[in-house]
């Protein structure tokens, strides 16, 4: 079976294991410290240093990218790719984080949403449930050799139970050498359709959803996704390896 991906070393995958620990544990630590009246910048310099202390580097900020930042915060409805910036969190808002790093020259990616200062209630917490719930499901439906249709189907699947928007115009992606390479991964999709992913391939799997509609716009800093009908919005992502027989989260402690 031959892969769209280009071939990496045991060498490459290891060093893409080191750096989902070092990655997990990242986004671990920003769980416990951002909290009600911290900055969306204060978040992201500490993050610019526990990246730097653990001898990654915030592959947003590199050519590849160039983006502004070391990470995207993403308040409220605004869904992706947002630029920190001054607004310090209120009890109650819905914020999603996510980070690239590299490692030993190979990429990994992860995403979380998460309720700051209180324990997610109500609509926001299903919104982080059923999203959450689907990438596992999209996780899941990885049984070695894979079609994307059928990680996409299981996405969809959750999606829709919980009566979510589906954000279409946003994917997952392959991962390793770069941060965006073959294939695209829909969160919607048909069983048996799309290409085939085999042993040894990584990708970036990464719902988003939101409690309105699934329309999207970009802001006029060019980079933030926002719902168009201001909508609350979850992103959860996690970067897996495929394997002979099964699938290995490798963004996760």
């Amino acid at each position: 079976m031959k892969s769209v991906q280009p071939l990496k070393t045991n060498t490459e995958i290891d060093a893409m294991r080191e750096g989902g620990k070092i990655l997990a544990g990242i986004m671990d630590g920003i769980k416990n410290y951002a909290d009600v009246g911290m900055s969306e910048l204060e978040v992201a310099d500490w993050v610019e240093r526990e990246i730097k202390n653990s001898g990654a580097v915030a592959t947003y900020k590199t050519p590849e990218v160039n983006f502004p930042a070391v990470i995207c915060i993403s308040a409220n409805e605004e869904i992706v790719h947002s630029i920190p910036t001054d607004y310090r969190f209120e009890t109650g808002d819905v914020v999603s984080f996510d980070l690239v790093i590299t490692y030993k020259g190979m990429k990994v990616d992860s995403a979380f949403t998460m309720v700051i200062g209180e324990n997610p209630k109500g609509a926001s917490k299903h919104l982080l449930n059923y999203t959450e719930r689907s990438l596992y499901a999209g996780i899941d439906a990885i049984k070695g050799p894979t079609r994307t249709g059928d990680i996409s189907h299981a996405i969809e699947a959750v999606l829709n139970e919980g009566g979510l928007g589906v954000i279409r115009d946003l994917v997952g992606h392959g991962i390793g050498h770069k941060m965006q390479q073959p294939p695209e991964l829909p969160n919607y999709g048909r069983k048996g359709s799309g290409v085939l992913l085999v042993p040894g391939d990584t990708v970036a799997i990464e719902p988003m959803a939101t409690l309105g509609g699934e329309s999207i716009v970009t802001e006029s800093d060019g980079w933030t996704i926002s719902t168009r009908d201001s909508s609350l919005a979850a992103h959860f992502e996690h970067t897996v390896l495929v394997t002979e027989d099964g699938v290995e989260i490798l963004t996760r402690l």
